[in-house]
């Protein structure tokens, strides 16, 4: 059993170990100087206490001066996932991640299809989050696709579709949950203290499962590929998400469009009907509760 009473920093140089065993084939103790700035003497004590603790994963080339993964090795402080590997290589792409946080000794030849990113302000960051935790209104000048016009929103929660990062908030004017998305955004001042309850915001606040599925009309190797494109399991995956993001998912996904082909389509929605009467359900529910509180003042 592995001890979780050693210092933090000593954990992570052994989780970096055996990211190297693992992804990188080896390490030598200059890695670890590097990378942790620290003594070669105390790269030596790093290597021998993991050889003392998790010794069947590691062995020693002589030859080479270079410490190799062993056969069948089992990770004992390093949890193995392919998909944040993979995220971190997208994010070094896109330049959120420096270099020095990539344990490669020399990263792979990676590119990625142009991501047309959407730089948030960070000052209308700030007030926003401001807001959240004080439970207050913002003034902002919000430019949407029919007008622009300056509008009292009470931000309560942040949220991504997939593409762009929106504010969930409190329309004042209109006495309504609504998003709007940051980067249209183009002033922002502090507000008043503002009398609502972000759990009557049932959208956000209620989660439901999604059904998804291969298109019906696949063939059956085709309908096989798309299992396992999205770890299916049995023909169907579940996923569970708010009702609010649920309609960002369904419009992104074109899950929404039942006459798209079913080769550009790939996967359906079993419970579409199901989704969009619980998310008018939660609108309506949700009306009637902010009704209800302002009949009671």
């Amino acid at each position: 059993m592995v001890d979780d009473r050693r210092p933090w920093t000593q954990t992570r140089r052994f989780e970096f170990i055996e990211w190297k065993l693992f992804w990188d084939g080896g390490l030598n103790r200059s890695d670890l100087e590097e990378t942790f700035e620290i003594s070669t003497p105390q790269a030596s004590i790093d290597l021998r206490r993991y050889r003392e603790i998790a010794g069947e994963n590691i062995e020693y080339n002589a030859t080479k001066k270079v410490f190799r993964s062993s056969r069948g090795m089992k990770p004992a402080f390093l949890k193995i996932s392919a998909d944040r590997l993979l995220l971190q290589l997208r994010a070094l792409l896109t330049g959120a991640l420096p270099r020095r946080e990539i344990w490669f000794r020399d990263v792979p030849p990676i590119d990625m299809a142009p991501d047309i990113t959407r730089h948030v302000d960070p000052n209308c960051l700030r007030r926003i989050l401001d807001a959240v935790r004080a439970k207050k209104s913002v003034e902002v000048h919000y430019q949407s696709l029919t007008n622009a016009r300056t509008r009292e929103i009470a931000p309560h929660a942040l949220g991504f579709d997939g593409h762009r990062w929106h504010v969930r908030a409190w329309a004042c004017d209109r006495g309504d949950f609504r998003d709007f998305v940051l980067t249209r955004i183009d002033s922002i001042k502090p507000g008043m203290t503002v009398d609502f309850d972000p759990a009557d915001d049932l959208e956000w606040e209620t989660k439901m499962t999604l059904d998804l599925r291969p298109h019906p009309d696949l063939t059956d190797a085709q309908a096989s590929a798309i299992e396992r494109d999205y770890a299916m399991s049995e023909g169907r995956r579940t996923i569970e998400v708010r009702l609010s993001m649920a309609y960002y998912f369904i419009k992104r996904m074109n899950l929404d469009l039942s006459d798209l082909p079913a080769d550009r389509a790939q996967i359906c929605l079993h419970n579409l009907d199901e989704v969009q009467a619980r998310i008018a359900d939660a609108k309506a529910e949700s009306k009637r509760r902010i009704t209800e509180r302002q009949n009671a003042k």
